[in-house]
C-alpha cells in the first residue's frame, strides 16, 4: 500500500482544537484532537500506509463546516457528512454500526456487538470502537459500559462527557442520573 496526502485543517472547538482530514474527494479520513495528533498519524499511518502525509486545505472543507456547525448547536450536521476509512471488514461493521446511534442516545459495547449481530465480541467490539480513525462523526462516544459508565474515550473522558452532555442539550446524561440514584 503506497502512502496518500490528505488535506488537514484545523477547527477551533469548545473542547480544543480539532483536526479535520479529507482526501481529494471530499470524504472525511480522519478527526480527533490536537492535542492526540501522534495517535491520528499512527492510525493514518496503520490504515493508509507509512508515510501518509497530510498538507494544510486551502479553503475550509464541507466536513469542517458541518463539524463547526454541530458544535454550534446544530447537531443533524455532520449526519450525512461523506466518509472513507479503511479497516478489517469488522472494524467497517462497527464503525457503520456506531453511525446508526441516534443523537443523544448511547449503547453499550454489548449492544453494538448484537447490532452487528455478533454478541459474543464484546471486547473485539470494544477494540474495533477505540481504533476509529473518524471521531466524533463515526460517534464512538456515544459508547457507554454495561453499567451506563462512561468508559474509555481517545480524545479523554472529559471531551466524552462534553460531547454527550452538548449531544443532550444540557440534560443530565444517564450515567450521571444513574449514579445520583446510588
Amino acid at each position: 500500500m503506497s502512502a496518500q496526502t490528505f488535506c488537514l485543517e484545523h477547527l477551533e472547538t469548545p473542547t480544543g482544537r480539532l483536526l479535520v482530514v479529507t482526501d481529494a474527494d471530499c470524504r472525511l479520513r480522519a478527526v480527533d484532537w490536537e492535542d492526540y495528533h501522534s495517535r491520528m498519524e499512527e492510525l493514518l499511518d496503520r490504515y493508509y500506509g507509512a508515510g501518509t502525509r497530510l498538507r494544510e486545505a486551502r479553503r475550509l472543507s464541507q466536513a469542517a463546516r458541518a463539524l463547526a456547525d454541530y458544535f454550534a448547536g446544530d447537531l443533524d450536521a455532520i449526519a450525512d457528512l461523506p466518509t472513507a476509512a479503511n479497516g478489517t471488514a469488522f472494524q467497517l461493521s462497527v464503525w457503520a454500526a456506531l453511525r446508526q446511534i441516534p443523537v443523544g442516545e448511547t449503547v453499550s459495547y454489548g449492544a453494538l456487538a448484537a447490532r452487528i449481530g455478533r454478541p459474543k465480541a464484546v471486547r473485539a467490539v470494544g477494540l474495533a470502537n477505540g481504533a476509529n480513525p473518524i471521531a466524533i462523526v463515526v460517534p464512538c462516544h456515544r459508547v457507554i459500559g454495561a453499567d451506563a459508565s462512561l468508559t474509555g474515550y481517545g480524545g479523554g473522558l472529559h471531551r466524552k462527557r462534553w460531547l454527550l452532555a452538548h449531544e443532550c442539550g444540557g440534560r443530565p446524561l444517564f450515567a450521571e442520573r444513574l449514579q445520583e440514584a446510588r
